[in-house]
């Protein structure tokens, strides 16, 4: 099963693909709903045979060769704790995802259907990742779908990292790092995107500014705006944005920002985990400048500087 997704630019929508993990409790058998981004995701296949990997944690099932390229697979239920129901694992299916650049497979017990969502429909989990749970503490979104269900949104990029496969390149940083003066505006709905994002952009001079999602990134504009008027552009240089974010998320912000005179001429970069030549399609066509994948330091400088350089002149 191929993966394609036909989403507008602005629509401030998502594609998900509806996948399900099945928990044994005593006697009963229990369906968990969850969800990914369809952009993050290559294909579903049958679960293949796996090459075991001695030495690692449990979870991680082995790898396989998909097309001449060696795919880990990791269990999310085993991840998770959930203890599966017997006989589940013959009907398994790998959800094969790529971000960050890093080729990955997941094993689901179904693969249902692909759900389009409203990003407004969407709540952050923060009350979520208050919870002590694995499962809790990696999860980015919720949203309610038919039946009174409700659905998880995965959060597979914390997965990965918590794995050990998968490392922000934070240490790689240009020996000279352009100097710059002004603000910054970052929006993530990841307080440890946003981190890495700020102490980045500090080092270059700016001073910056914080948002969570698209919607209080326009309020943070609408704030400025009283503050500098028509010289908001000469004292905000750039606005970074992530990509996948609750309410509303970064293509319909920055869709909204291009159509706003008052906020036009701010050179937009998105930060994104989605490592599609589509997304970075979607990105230009949105109005960005660039679109980086996180976090690869050396380019993140390099291209955060040319932008700013260009909208100089």
């Amino acid at each position: 099963m191929t993966i394609d997704s036909s989403l507008k630019v602005g629509s401030n929508e998502m594609e998900l693909v509806d996948f399900r993990i099945f928990k044994q409790e005593n006697d009963e058998v229990y369906e968990g709903i969850y969800g990914v981004n369809v952009s993050k995701v290559r294909e579903i296949i049958k679960l293949p045979k796996l090459t075991e990997l001695p030495g690692t944690p449990k979870f991680i099932e082995g790898i396989f060769d998909l097309r001449n390229i060696v795919i880990p697979v990791v269990n999310l239920a085993k991840w998770m704790g959930i203890e599966e129901p017997v006989g589940i694992a013959k009907n398994s299916r790998v959800v094969i995802t790529e971000f960050n650049n890093v080729l990955i497979g997941f094993i689901v017990h179904e693969a249902k259907r692909i759900r389009r969502i409203n990003w407004s429909d969407i709540e952050p989990a923060s009350f979520m990742r208050d919870s002590a749970s694995v499962e809790g503490s990696k999860i980015t979104g919720v949203t309610k779908i038919e039946g009174d269900n409700v659905l998880l949104i995965l959060d597979l990029e914390s997965v990965v990292q918590d794995l050990g496969l998968y490392e922000p390149d934070t240490q790689n940083v240009p020996n000279q790092i352009e100097s710059f003066s002004g603000m910054a505006l970052v929006l993530d709905d990841s307080s440890t995107a946003r981190k890495i994002v700020k102490e980045a952009l500090i080092k270059m001079g700016f001073n910056v500014l914080e948002a969570i999602d698209g919607e209080e990134g326009l309020t943070k504009l609408d704030e400025l705006y009283e503050l500098y008027g028509k010289d908001l552009a000469k004292n905000l240089k750039i606005i970074i944005s992530d990509v996948e974010m609750p309410r509303m998320d970064g293509f319909h912000f920055a869709a909204n920002v291009k159509e706003d005179g008052r906020f036009s001429n701010i050179p937009i970069v998105f930060n994104s985990s989605i490592s599609d030549h589509f997304s970075e399609l979607r990105g230009v066509e949105a109005g960005g400048e660039a679109y980086l994948v996180k976090f690869q330091a050396s380019l993140f400088y390099n291209e955060v500087a040319r932008v700013v350089r260009a909208h100089m002149k």
